[in-house]
């Protein structure tokens, strides 16, 4: 143990050995997302899937982050990361350079995948490789039904250069010219199908390619001497306080209708090229684009592959279940003959439902429940992203016709998913909810509901407390929490927080239970942490579980470290970036983290302080970030429950013991996969899974009935009572 002083000399001398940069953190998670694609455990169509993520991934990083970076390279060349010391352009070079290598893997991968993929009758043919019958079909159906579509345009000082929308595939071509090379471009339509499926049950070629083969007939009668599919990618970190001062006679939502346009045309940060082309060619385009070499990037895989889910349904229609993962289909926690009385039921006792393995319909049940109830007066909720098709905001619609009180904040602001909002708050605007979009400097991040009954002239509260968002699609594929409660200091808080979203306030004091960001978020996180610091400096046991997205807030860093040094036990389940290095000697020995990357995206915010019953566990719809600890709305909350909280507890127990998906971060910033022995094989998904098939939630409690007796009196004392056996072999080991 090190006293005060030494402490506080030793993190002014080494400090810097903690940390590591956020972006280059995050490439090495998308690193892990595609590492997927190489595990023959996943089937096939799983492996190709995972591909597909990371690429998405990896689009909107150069979009967000990158994009961001640039502009500060250009507009702040004194600014610096504040963990690292490195300038944007040192991070951008380094960014370059590790995303070289990323694509040299996603190749490798996606050539490993197609080739299982044929073995099992998908083939991915380029045209190149077909038979001569197949050739002339492909012309035929190339003249008749794609060929209409297409403007093919040549560059030269009469024909200038045009604009190539953010990510939409194009078809770049070097023709022959008398003097010097003439270019030509062909974007590639987006009302035309991707895949064209030939004869047999599943050949199919890209869109793209077929019209970068065909691109000779396009251009005649020049000659066509070089081809390429190419995209350029845009910066898309629009800034809702650009286009002058938004003022009270400008309406918010026509505002950000007007600055999403601008994302299509903001400044390249990416060019890719689906085969190398001349040097002339390169030096042409990154002229145009004003790019510098190493923004240009080379793949051999498909530059979109989205087409993944049309390709999936293809499969799933000619039975080929082996070659994907099955469907997993969550598990509705209230039997049938419950669901009338729910809205009762609810005011009994705590509910905590685990998503994706328990199903989001009760929630939407009782919503519907109380959008038909004579007793409640209002329904308030803060809508961060919502399904295009939701059921959630077409109850909302229907609570507001039958009279109730509906008040919705609708974050405009959820970047890409701006527009869907914007539709969405028209529709409920149109239906007579109140609809407010949040805060002017902070986002409103948090995932609260409170349903307000009046019953024989008593106020009654119901409210929701999630780490994720009210999204009926993402619901099924992302880890999240929702706890509902009928305490009614907990209600209390929810109304004090929608009382102070009407007035605009950001007050983080005046609560009882709530951690409002960004004012009481953070600073409660930094005073448990003290707390357990104090409590191993005192000769007691400090322990400290966190579970959330990613790690950047520098304070909360520097607490951490100062909390191992004094001998607390951390362990941290970190999916994405982490800027805190563990189990660095003096410093960070006694931190530990893992990240798990598996079918389901680990989405759900946890922090437990202390061990046992006596612990202080609280979920929250915030990271550790600085955007969300100091720029947005979030909410944690306590989980006041105590057979609740040890349901967590035991998830979080099950997930450090993971063996199979985690990786596990070393001092040197590289994550290595913990590797399971063969009789011991721990993957926390897959048992949630399981145990969510085997059980149900028993009503009133957080504890589980096995689905063929459904008594009350039948529940297992633990919710995840496996996990005693887990331990009792890994002690034999």
């Amino acid at each position: 143990m090190i006293d005060t002083a030494s402490r506080k000399e030793a993190q002014k001398t080494d400090f810097g050995r903690c940390m590591q940069n956020r972006e280059l953190s995050w490439l090495k998670f998308n690193e892990r997302v595609l590492e997927e694609a190489n595990f023959k455990d996943n089937p096939p169509f799983e492996r190709l899937k995972f591909i597909s993520i990371f690429s998405s991934n990896l689009d909107e990083f150069f979009m967000i982050r990158v994009g961001s970076l640039t502009d500060l390279m250009l507009f702040a060349p004194k600014y610096f990361d504040n963990k690292t010391g490195m300038t944007a352009a040192q991070q951008l070079d380094s960014i370059y350079r590790q995303s070289a290598v990323l694509y040299a893997l996603r190749d490798n991968y996606f050539q490993n995948v197609t080739n299982v993929l044929s073995r099992h009758g998908v083939f991915h043919l380029c045209v190149e490789e077909l038979y001569l019958d197949d050739k002339k079909s492909l012309e035929k159906h190339f003249t008749r039904n794609i060929m209409p579509f297409l403007s093919p345009q040549i560059i030269d000082t009469r024909h200038p250069f045009p604009h190539i929308d953010n990510k939409l595939l194009n078809i770049a071509v070097t023709l022959e010219n008398k003097s010097k090379p003439l270019f030509g471009l062909i974007a590639v339509p987006k009302t035309l199908d991707r895949l064209f499926f030939l004869d047999g049950e599943c050949r199919y070629v890209l869109l793209e390619d077929i019209i970068c083969f065909f691109s000779y007939l396009a251009f005649k009668p020049y000659k066509v001497l070089d081809k390429t599919v190419l995209a350029v990618t845009r910066n898309a970190d629009i800034n809702t306080e650009d286009d002058g001062v938004l003022d009270d006679s400008v309406d918010y939502r026509q505002f950000m209708q007007k600055l999403l346009k601008k994302r299509h045309r903001l400044a390249p940060v990416r060019l890719e090229l689906q085969d190398d082309m001349a040097k002339e060619f390169r030096e042409f385009f990154c002229e145009k684009l004003k790019l510098k070499e190493e923004q240009i990037f080379k793949s051999s895989a498909p530059l979109d592959l989205s087409y993944y889910f049309t390709l999936e349904k293809v499969i799933s229609k000619l039975g080929w279940n082996h070659l994907v993962v099955p469907e997993y289909i969550p598990v509705d926690a209230f039997p049938a003959e419950k669901k009338p009385g729910l809205l009762n039921y609810i005011q009994t006792k705590d509910f905590l439902f685990s998503y994706p393995f328990d199903s989001i319909a009760p929630f939407l049940e009782m919503i519907k429940q109380a959008a038909d109830d004579p007793a409640v007066i209002s329904i308030k909720i803060t809508l961060y992203r919502l399904d295009s098709k939701s059921r959630l905001a077409e109850t909302l619609i229907r609570a507001a016709e039958n009279g109730k009180e509906v008040i919705v904040l609708m974050e405009l602001r959820a970047r890409f998913d701006e527009a869907n909002n914007i539709e969405w708050s028209k529709r409920l605007e149109e239906a007579d909810c109140r609809v407010i979009y949040g805060l002017s400097d902070y986002k409103v991040h948090s995932k609260v509901c409170l349903i307000t009954r009046k019953d024989f002239g008593k106020i009654q509260y119901i409210t929701h407390i999630g780490t994720g968002n009210f999204n009926e699609k993402t619901v099924k594929q992302y880890t999240d929490l929702s706890l509902i409660t009928a305490n009614q200091e907990i209600g209390k808080d929810a109304a004090a927080l929608f009382n102070n979203l009407l007035l605009g306030n950001v007050n983080s004091e005046g609560y009882t239970y709530f951690w409002v960001a960004p004012g009481g978020f953070k600073q409660n996180i930094l005073k448990y942490i003290e707390q357990e610091r104090k409590k191993a400096e005192g000769g007691g046991e400090g322990r400290i579980i966190i579970k959330c997205n990613s790690l950047t807030d520098k304070d909360i860093i520097i607490k951490l470290v100062e909390a191992s040094m004094s001998g607390v036990k951390i362990t941290m389940i970190l999916r994405g970036i982490s800027c805190l290095l563990p189990k660095i000697p003096g410093l960070t020995e006694n931190i530990t983290i893992i990240s798990i990357v598996g079918r389901f995206l680990e989405h759900s915010r946890i922090f437990c302080f202390g061990k046992g019953d006596g612990s202080f566990v609280c979920i929250s719809s915030g990271d550790l970030m600085t955007r969300n600890t100091e720029r947005r709305i979030e909410v944690a909350c306590p989980v006041l429950d105590a057979d609740i909280k040890r349901r967590i507890c035991d998830m979080l127990e099950t997930m450090i013991l993971d063996n199979t998906k985690a990786w596990e971060l070393f001092p040197d910033g590289k994550y290595v996969l913990r590797q399971a022995p063969a009789d011991l094989v721990i993957s926390s998904q897959e048992l949630f899974v399981e145990q969510a098939r085997k059980q149900v939630v028993v009503i009133g409690t957080g504890k589980r009935a096995n689905k063929e007796k459904r008594g009350v009196a039948s529940f297992v004392a633990q919710p995840l009572a496996y996990l005693g056996r887990i331990r009792s072999l890994l002690k034999r080991k």
